[in-house]
């Protein structure tokens, strides 16, 4: 029974733990996109969507390529944590199965 206590109280602990690795894995994913546009256009800035001076594809590619990057970066921290976390505690930190909002 106490087992299953832990169970119950762990994903509350695990909250404050799954913040920092958000906050670390966005950090990261705005480097990587920073230096993957750099590589791409050789520019420092990726467009902003509201810049008349930027065509359609030029945005929407940097929109693609920022959203794949964040996307990817955010789901191996994700998945990096909740492994770590099994690993120490023997209980994995989501209460249920599924995808995020």
């Amino acid at each position: 029974m106490a087992k299953k206590k832990k169970k119950q109280k762990l994903p509350l602990a695990y909250q404050p733990v799954g913040w920092v690795l958000g906050w670390a894995g966005g950090w990261l994913a705005g480097m990587a996109f920073r230096k993957t546009w750099m590589a791409i256009r050789h520019e420092e800035d990726a467009p902003d969507a509201l810049d008349p001076d930027r065509g359609w594809g030029e945005v929407l590619l940097a929109a693609a390529v920022q959203g794949a990057i964040f996307a990817a970066v955010r789901s191996a921290v994700d998945r990096g944590g909740a492994k770590a976390i099994e690993r120490s505690t023997g209980v994995w930190p989501a209460t249920q199965k599924g995808g995020r909002d």
